[in-house]
Protein backbone atom coordinates (compact mmCIF):
# COMPACT_ATOMS: atom_id res chain seq x y z
CA UNK A 1 0.00 0.00 0.00
CA UNK A 2 1.38 3.39 -0.97
CA UNK A 3 2.07 5.88 1.83
CA UNK A 4 -0.30 8.81 2.07
CA UNK A 5 1.13 12.21 1.09
CA UNK A 6 1.24 14.47 4.13
CA UNK A 7 1.17 18.22 3.54
CA UNK A 8 2.20 20.93 5.96
CA UNK A 9 0.22 24.15 6.10
CA UNK A 10 2.20 26.94 4.34
CA UNK A 11 0.62 29.43 6.75
CA UNK A 12 1.26 27.91 10.18
CA UNK A 13 3.19 24.68 9.56
CA UNK A 14 0.47 22.39 10.95
CA UNK A 15 -0.57 19.09 9.33
CA UNK A 16 -3.38 19.57 6.82
CA UNK A 17 -6.43 17.28 6.80
CA UNK A 18 -9.11 16.51 4.22
CA UNK A 19 -12.46 18.12 5.08
CA UNK A 20 -15.29 16.04 3.63
CA UNK A 21 -17.90 18.77 4.11
CA UNK A 22 -15.88 21.37 2.20
CA UNK A 23 -14.39 18.83 -0.22
CA UNK A 24 -11.11 20.66 0.28
CA UNK A 25 -7.99 20.32 2.36
CA UNK A 26 -8.13 22.37 5.55
CA UNK A 27 -5.67 23.19 8.32
CA UNK A 28 -7.30 22.42 11.71
CA UNK A 29 -4.99 24.91 13.44
CA UNK A 30 -5.49 28.13 11.45
CA UNK A 31 -8.60 27.14 9.43
CA UNK A 32 -6.96 27.91 6.10
CA UNK A 33 -8.43 26.00 3.14
CA UNK A 34 -6.49 24.69 0.13
CA UNK A 35 -7.16 22.87 -3.09
CA UNK A 36 -5.02 19.88 -4.03
CA UNK A 37 -3.35 21.55 -7.03
CA UNK A 38 -2.13 24.52 -4.95
CA UNK A 39 -0.55 22.29 -2.32
CA UNK A 40 1.09 20.06 -4.91
CA UNK A 41 2.59 23.13 -6.59
CA UNK A 42 3.85 24.46 -3.25
CA UNK A 43 5.35 21.07 -2.34
CA UNK A 44 7.05 20.80 -5.74
CA UNK A 45 8.62 24.25 -5.36
CA UNK A 46 10.10 23.24 -2.01
CA UNK A 47 11.50 20.01 -3.44
CA UNK A 48 13.19 21.98 -6.23
CA UNK A 49 15.00 24.31 -3.82
CA UNK A 50 18.75 24.33 -4.43
CA UNK A 51 21.53 25.16 -2.01
CA UNK A 52 23.60 28.34 -2.18
CA UNK A 53 26.57 28.19 -4.53
CA UNK A 54 28.83 31.08 -3.51
CA UNK A 55 32.30 29.82 -4.38
CA UNK A 56 35.09 32.02 -5.74
CA UNK A 57 38.25 31.93 -7.79
CA UNK A 58 40.66 33.74 -5.48
CA UNK A 59 43.91 33.81 -7.46
CA UNK A 60 44.31 37.52 -6.70
CA UNK A 61 47.63 39.31 -6.94
CA UNK A 62 50.71 38.41 -8.96
CA UNK A 63 54.37 37.69 -8.22
CA UNK A 64 56.87 40.49 -7.68
CA UNK A 65 59.27 41.32 -10.50
CA UNK A 66 62.98 40.89 -9.92
CA UNK A 67 64.38 43.81 -7.89
CA UNK A 68 60.96 45.46 -7.46
CA UNK A 69 61.01 45.19 -3.66
CA UNK A 70 64.68 46.06 -3.11
CA UNK A 71 63.79 49.53 -1.73
CA UNK A 72 60.92 48.32 0.45
CA UNK A 73 61.25 47.61 4.17
CA UNK A 74 58.89 46.17 6.78
CA UNK A 75 58.46 47.97 10.11
CA UNK A 76 57.14 45.88 12.99
CA UNK A 77 55.48 47.41 16.06
CA UNK A 78 56.86 46.10 19.37
CA UNK A 79 53.56 46.82 21.11
CA UNK A 80 50.68 45.58 18.90
CA UNK A 81 52.61 43.46 16.40
CA UNK A 82 51.37 45.43 13.42
CA UNK A 83 53.46 45.40 10.26
CA UNK A 84 53.71 48.31 7.84
CA UNK A 85 55.70 48.74 4.66
CA UNK A 86 57.88 51.75 3.95
CA UNK A 87 60.82 52.61 1.72
CA UNK A 88 64.46 52.17 2.77
CA UNK A 89 64.83 55.92 3.41
CA UNK A 90 62.12 55.97 6.06
CA UNK A 91 63.47 56.61 9.56
CA UNK A 92 62.17 55.08 12.78
CA UNK A 93 58.58 56.06 13.21
CA UNK A 94 55.49 55.47 15.33
CA UNK A 95 52.91 52.79 14.70
CA UNK A 96 49.79 54.15 12.96
CA UNK A 97 47.66 51.61 14.82
CA UNK A 98 48.64 52.17 18.46
CA UNK A 99 51.06 55.13 18.44
CA UNK A 100 54.05 53.26 19.92
CA UNK A 101 57.52 53.17 18.39
CA UNK A 102 58.39 50.57 15.77
CA UNK A 103 61.60 48.58 15.57
CA UNK A 104 64.41 48.82 13.03
CA UNK A 105 63.03 47.72 9.65
CA UNK A 106 63.76 44.37 8.05
CA UNK A 107 63.87 43.37 4.38
CA UNK A 108 60.47 43.09 2.75
CA UNK A 109 59.26 39.55 2.05
CA UNK A 110 55.75 39.59 0.59
CA UNK A 111 53.94 36.82 -1.25
CA UNK A 112 51.67 38.80 -3.53
CA UNK A 113 52.02 41.93 -5.60
CA UNK A 114 48.79 44.02 -5.67
CA UNK A 115 46.86 44.14 -8.94
CA UNK A 116 45.70 47.75 -8.48
CA UNK A 117 46.21 50.85 -6.35
CA UNK A 118 44.13 53.99 -5.89
CA UNK A 119 46.64 56.82 -5.30
CA UNK A 120 45.99 59.34 -2.52
CA UNK A 121 43.77 62.21 -3.72
CA UNK A 122 43.86 64.12 -0.41
CA UNK A 123 46.84 65.34 1.60
CA UNK A 124 47.63 65.60 5.31
CA UNK A 125 46.31 69.16 5.49
CA UNK A 126 42.90 68.00 4.26
CA UNK A 127 43.00 65.10 6.73
CA UNK A 128 43.66 67.56 9.59
CA UNK A 129 40.75 69.69 8.41
CA UNK A 130 38.54 66.59 8.28
CA UNK A 131 39.39 65.82 11.90
CA UNK A 132 38.77 69.43 12.94
CA UNK A 133 35.30 69.35 11.38
CA UNK A 134 34.63 65.98 13.03
CA UNK A 135 35.42 67.46 16.46
CA UNK A 136 33.41 70.65 15.93
CA UNK A 137 30.37 71.18 18.15
CA UNK A 138 31.13 68.21 20.43
CA UNK A 139 30.56 69.84 23.83
CA UNK A 140 31.14 66.60 25.76
CA UNK A 141 34.48 65.89 24.09
CA UNK A 142 37.51 65.67 26.46
CA UNK A 143 39.81 68.63 26.09
CA UNK A 144 42.77 66.44 25.08
CA UNK A 145 41.08 65.62 21.77
CA UNK A 146 41.18 69.27 20.77
CA UNK A 147 44.94 69.44 21.27
CA UNK A 148 46.69 70.31 18.01
CA UNK A 149 49.56 67.96 18.93
CA UNK A 150 47.36 64.97 18.21
CA UNK A 151 46.44 66.23 14.75
CA UNK A 152 50.10 66.05 13.67
CA UNK A 153 50.03 62.26 14.16
CA UNK A 154 47.84 61.58 11.13
CA UNK A 155 49.47 59.05 8.81
CA UNK A 156 48.63 58.01 5.27
CA UNK A 157 48.37 54.25 4.82
CA UNK A 158 47.62 52.11 1.80
CA UNK A 159 45.27 49.46 3.20
CA UNK A 160 45.09 46.05 1.48
CA UNK A 161 41.66 45.15 0.09
CA UNK A 162 40.35 42.07 -1.63
CA UNK A 163 37.88 43.04 -4.36
CA UNK A 164 35.22 40.51 -5.30
CA UNK A 165 33.39 40.56 -8.67
CA UNK A 166 30.49 38.26 -9.55
CA UNK A 167 27.09 37.95 -11.17
CA UNK A 168 24.64 36.78 -8.50
CA UNK A 169 21.52 34.85 -9.48
CA UNK A 170 18.90 34.39 -6.77
CA UNK A 171 15.60 32.59 -6.26
CA UNK A 172 13.63 33.82 -3.26
CA UNK A 173 10.33 32.66 -1.82
CA UNK A 174 8.16 34.75 0.47
CA UNK A 175 4.99 34.25 2.49
CA UNK A 176 2.74 37.27 2.14
CA UNK A 177 -0.64 38.15 3.61
CA UNK A 178 -3.52 40.52 3.05
CA UNK A 179 -6.23 41.14 5.64
CA UNK A 180 -9.81 42.23 5.13
CA UNK A 181 -11.76 43.47 8.17
CA UNK A 182 -15.47 44.23 8.40
CA UNK A 183 -18.34 44.25 10.86
CA UNK A 184 -21.26 41.88 10.43
CA UNK A 185 -24.24 42.13 12.76
CA UNK A 186 -22.68 42.37 16.22
CA UNK A 187 -19.38 40.72 15.29
CA UNK A 188 -16.06 42.00 14.00
CA UNK A 189 -14.92 39.79 11.13
CA UNK A 190 -11.40 39.31 9.79
CA UNK A 191 -10.33 37.43 6.69
CA UNK A 192 -6.60 36.79 6.14
CA UNK A 193 -5.36 35.54 2.79
CA UNK A 194 -1.96 33.89 2.42
CA UNK A 195 0.14 34.04 -0.73
CA UNK A 196 3.31 32.32 -1.82
CA UNK A 197 5.41 34.82 -3.78
CA UNK A 198 8.48 33.79 -5.77
CA UNK A 199 11.12 36.12 -7.18
CA UNK A 200 13.97 35.40 -9.58
CA UNK A 201 16.66 37.98 -10.21
CA UNK A 202 20.23 38.72 -11.25
CA UNK A 203 22.59 41.42 -9.98
CA UNK A 204 26.10 42.32 -11.06
CA UNK A 205 28.52 43.01 -8.21
CA UNK A 206 31.80 44.77 -8.88
CA UNK A 207 34.63 45.46 -6.44
CA UNK A 208 32.90 44.27 -3.27
CA UNK A 209 35.64 45.38 -0.88
CA UNK A 210 36.90 43.46 2.16
CA UNK A 211 39.99 44.81 3.89
CA UNK A 212 42.82 42.33 4.27
CA UNK A 213 44.26 43.70 7.50
CA UNK A 214 43.30 42.38 10.92
CA UNK A 215 44.61 45.65 12.44
CA UNK A 216 42.03 47.74 10.61
CA UNK A 217 38.51 47.62 12.03
CA UNK A 218 36.21 46.05 9.42
CA UNK A 219 33.26 48.30 10.29
CA UNK A 220 35.40 51.43 10.04
CA UNK A 221 36.73 50.36 6.65
CA UNK A 222 33.20 49.73 5.40
CA UNK A 223 32.05 53.06 6.86
CA UNK A 224 34.54 55.11 4.80
CA UNK A 225 33.40 53.42 1.59
CA UNK A 226 32.75 53.79 -1.21
CA UNK A 227 36.04 54.03 -3.03
CA UNK A 228 35.65 54.91 -6.71
CA UNK A 229 37.46 52.27 -8.73
CA UNK A 230 37.66 54.56 -11.77
CA UNK A 231 40.76 56.11 -10.14
CA UNK A 232 42.48 52.73 -9.76
CA UNK A 233 45.66 52.19 -11.75
CA UNK A 234 47.92 49.16 -12.19
CA UNK A 235 50.12 48.84 -9.11
CA UNK A 236 53.53 50.49 -9.13
CA UNK A 237 55.83 50.84 -6.12
CA UNK A 238 56.34 54.52 -6.98
CA UNK A 239 52.93 55.33 -5.49
CA UNK A 240 54.13 54.18 -2.06
CA UNK A 241 56.73 56.95 -1.71
CA UNK A 242 55.96 59.08 1.33
CA UNK A 243 53.26 56.76 2.65
CA UNK A 244 52.97 53.55 4.62
CA UNK A 245 51.45 50.40 3.19
CA UNK A 246 49.82 47.78 5.38
CA UNK A 247 50.86 44.14 5.05
CA UNK A 248 47.82 41.94 4.49
CA UNK A 249 47.37 39.19 7.07
CA UNK A 250 43.84 38.17 6.08
CA UNK A 251 43.80 36.17 2.85
CA UNK A 252 41.26 36.32 0.05
CA UNK A 253 39.98 32.89 1.07
CA UNK A 254 39.46 34.11 4.64
CA UNK A 255 37.52 37.13 3.32
CA UNK A 256 35.02 35.10 1.26
CA UNK A 257 32.47 34.82 4.08
CA UNK A 258 32.37 38.62 4.51
CA UNK A 259 32.02 39.14 0.75
CA UNK A 260 29.23 36.57 0.57
CA UNK A 261 27.39 38.21 3.48
CA UNK A 262 27.53 41.62 1.78
CA UNK A 263 26.24 40.14 -1.48
CA UNK A 264 23.58 38.07 0.30
CA UNK A 265 22.27 41.08 2.28
CA UNK A 266 22.02 43.17 -0.89
CA UNK A 267 20.19 40.42 -2.79
CA UNK A 268 17.76 39.79 0.08
CA UNK A 269 16.94 43.49 0.35
CA UNK A 270 16.33 43.93 -3.38
CA UNK A 271 14.21 40.78 -3.59
CA UNK A 272 12.06 41.67 -0.57
CA UNK A 273 11.55 45.27 -1.69
CA UNK A 274 10.13 43.95 -4.97
CA UNK A 275 7.25 42.21 -3.14
CA UNK A 276 4.65 44.94 -2.77
CA UNK A 277 0.89 45.21 -2.34
CA UNK A 278 0.69 42.96 0.73
CA UNK A 279 0.10 43.73 4.39
CA UNK A 280 3.01 41.57 5.54
CA UNK A 281 5.91 39.88 3.79
CA UNK A 282 8.13 37.21 5.34
CA UNK A 283 11.08 35.63 3.57
CA UNK A 284 11.04 31.82 3.65
CA UNK A 285 14.12 31.12 1.55
CA UNK A 286 16.63 32.82 -0.71
CA UNK A 287 19.16 30.76 -2.63
CA UNK A 288 22.04 32.45 -4.41
CA UNK A 289 24.33 31.17 -7.14
CA UNK A 290 27.43 33.09 -8.23
CA UNK A 291 28.75 33.12 -11.79
CA UNK A 292 32.20 34.33 -12.91
CA UNK A 293 33.16 34.93 -9.28
CA UNK A 294 36.71 36.28 -9.09
CA UNK A 295 38.83 38.29 -6.67
CA UNK A 296 41.47 41.00 -7.13
CA UNK A 297 44.05 42.47 -4.76
CA UNK A 298 44.28 46.26 -4.38
CA UNK A 299 45.65 48.96 -2.09
CA UNK A 300 43.26 51.75 -1.07
CA UNK A 301 44.34 55.09 0.50
CA UNK A 302 43.34 55.80 4.11
CA UNK A 303 44.40 58.52 6.56
CA UNK A 304 44.67 57.12 10.10
CA UNK A 305 44.90 58.77 13.53
CA UNK A 306 44.86 56.94 16.85
CA UNK A 307 44.50 58.83 20.13
CA UNK A 308 44.87 57.29 23.59
CA UNK A 309 42.40 58.31 26.27
CA UNK A 310 42.45 56.65 29.71
CA UNK A 311 44.08 53.50 28.40
CA UNK A 312 41.79 53.10 25.39
CA UNK A 313 42.73 53.76 21.76
CA UNK A 314 40.28 55.82 19.72
CA UNK A 315 40.87 55.38 15.98
CA UNK A 316 39.86 57.88 13.30
CA UNK A 317 39.97 57.20 9.57
CA UNK A 318 39.49 59.29 6.46
CA UNK A 319 39.02 58.00 2.94
CA UNK A 320 42.17 59.18 1.16
CA UNK A 321 40.29 59.44 -2.13
CA UNK A 322 36.93 61.03 -1.21
CA UNK A 323 37.64 62.70 2.18
CA UNK A 324 34.90 60.84 4.07
CA UNK A 325 35.81 60.97 7.79
CA UNK A 326 34.64 58.67 10.58
CA UNK A 327 35.59 57.82 14.16
CA UNK A 328 34.12 57.25 17.61
CA UNK A 329 34.61 59.89 20.30
CA UNK A 330 34.85 59.53 24.08
CA UNK A 331 32.69 61.49 26.51
CA UNK A 332 34.09 63.77 29.19
CA UNK A 333 32.30 62.34 32.25
CA UNK A 334 32.65 65.57 34.22
CA UNK A 335 31.06 67.65 31.45
CA UNK A 336 28.37 65.02 30.93
CA UNK A 337 27.56 65.03 34.65
CA UNK A 338 27.15 68.80 34.67
CA UNK A 339 24.93 68.71 31.60
CA UNK A 340 22.80 65.93 33.11
CA UNK A 341 22.40 67.97 36.30
CA UNK A 342 21.22 70.99 34.29
CA UNK A 343 18.76 68.87 32.34
CA UNK A 344 17.48 67.25 35.55
CA UNK A 345 16.96 70.65 37.17
CA UNK A 346 15.14 71.88 34.05
CA UNK A 347 12.87 68.84 33.96
CA UNK A 348 12.24 69.19 37.68
CA UNK A 349 11.20 72.84 37.30
CA UNK A 350 8.87 72.00 34.42
CA UNK A 351 7.30 69.17 36.42
CA UNK A 352 6.87 71.47 39.45
CA UNK A 353 5.29 74.20 37.33
CA UNK A 354 2.88 71.70 35.77
CA UNK A 355 1.90 70.31 39.17
CA UNK A 356 1.37 73.81 40.58
CA UNK A 357 -0.82 74.77 37.62
CA UNK A 358 -2.96 71.64 38.04
CA UNK A 359 -3.31 72.39 41.78
CA UNK A 360 -4.40 75.96 41.01
CA UNK A 361 -7.06 74.76 38.57
CA UNK A 362 -8.56 72.19 40.92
Amino acid sequence: MAALQEYKCPCCGGSIEWNSSLQRLKCPYCDTEFDQATLESFDEDQKNDVEDDMSWQTQAGTGWAAGETDNMRVFTCKSCGGEIIGDKEMAATSCPYCGNSVVVPSQFKGDLRPDFIIPFKTDKKQAKEGLRRHLQGKSLLPRVFKDENHIDEIKGIYVPFWLFDAEAEAVARFKATTTNRWREADANCTETKYFQVTRHGRMQFEHVACDGSSKMDDQMMESIEPFDFKDAVPFNTGYLAGYFADCYDVTAEQSIERANNRIRNSMHSVMQNSVTGYESVQEESCKIRLNNATAKYALYPVWVLNTNWKGKIYPFCMNGQTGKFIGDLPVDESAAGKMFAKVAVGVGLVAFAASYLIWMLM
